[in-house]
């Protein structure tokens, strides 16, 4: 793959080469229908390539081996970024960087502008006495849809597009509602986010609209 279209990306840029099946289990977390398609993997109208081996500098020389799996839309996607998305997230759970648009970042470490948590995603909008019980602390309403409690901010907001994630919500959905989880302290709002998401009957999807199952899901390679 020329070395331009990888630096174009979205590209993930990882320190060991992942097996087709490996990449599968990440990419099937963004949409459970990705399916193998020859080497690559497909996700909606998005194809994720299979892993080529590439020069360090393509990351700056950060890693000292590099294998880059380049993410093209081959379609309509169901959101926007979709495919810059994928190519964070599974740089994100493998350990890499993600390049796009010439741009080198670190997943793991977002910047102070990006701080993007767990969101939980509902078939419909929680009322105030739906939701303020399961903070389990002292709320504040900054203004209508966002609050504060014990540090965190919560906003509960229109879900843009279809995450594919989020599926099984659906048939039961034509617009979806996002609470928006930000703050310091990732592992504390995995946990409140999936303590929403059983209290509401929503599914918690991280910043990059990566399906989250556990706490430890939201944070990055030990």
């Amino acid at each position: 793959m020329a070395k331009r279209r990888l630096r174009t990306g979205p590209t993930a840029a990882l320190p060991a080469k992942p097996s087709q099946s490996e990449l599968l289990r990440i990419v099937r977390l963004a949409d459970p229908d990705a399916r193998a398609d020859g080497d690559d993997v497909l996700a909606v109208d998005v194809r994720v390539h299979a892993p080529v081996e590439a020069e360090p500098e393509l990351v700056g020389g950060e890693l000292e081996k590099v294998w880059a799996c380049r993410v093209t839309a081959e379609g309509p996607m169901p959101f926007d970024f979709f495919d810059r998305y994928l190519a964070e997230g599974i740089a994100f759970r493998l350990g890499g960087l993600a390049v796009c648009r010439g741009e080198v970042t670190d997943p793991a470490e977002p910047g102070e502008a990006d701080r993007g948590g767990p969101a939980v995603i509902l078939p419909v909008r929680p009322t105030d006495e739906e939701l303020l019980p399961l903070l389990d602390g002292e709320v504040e309403q900054e203004e209508e849809f966002v609050y504060t409690v014990d540090g965190v901010r919560v906003l509960v907001v229109p879900e843009k597009g279809r995450p594919p994630a989020a599926r099984e919500l659906l048939p039961f959905a034509t617009e979806l509602t996002a609470i928006e989880l930000r703050g310091d302290d990732p592992a504390r709002l995995g946990a409140l986010a999936l303590r929403l998401a059983d209290g509401l009957n929503g599914l918690v999807v991280d910043r990059w609209r990566f399906r989250v199952d556990a706490a430890e899901d939201v944070l990055p390679p030990a």
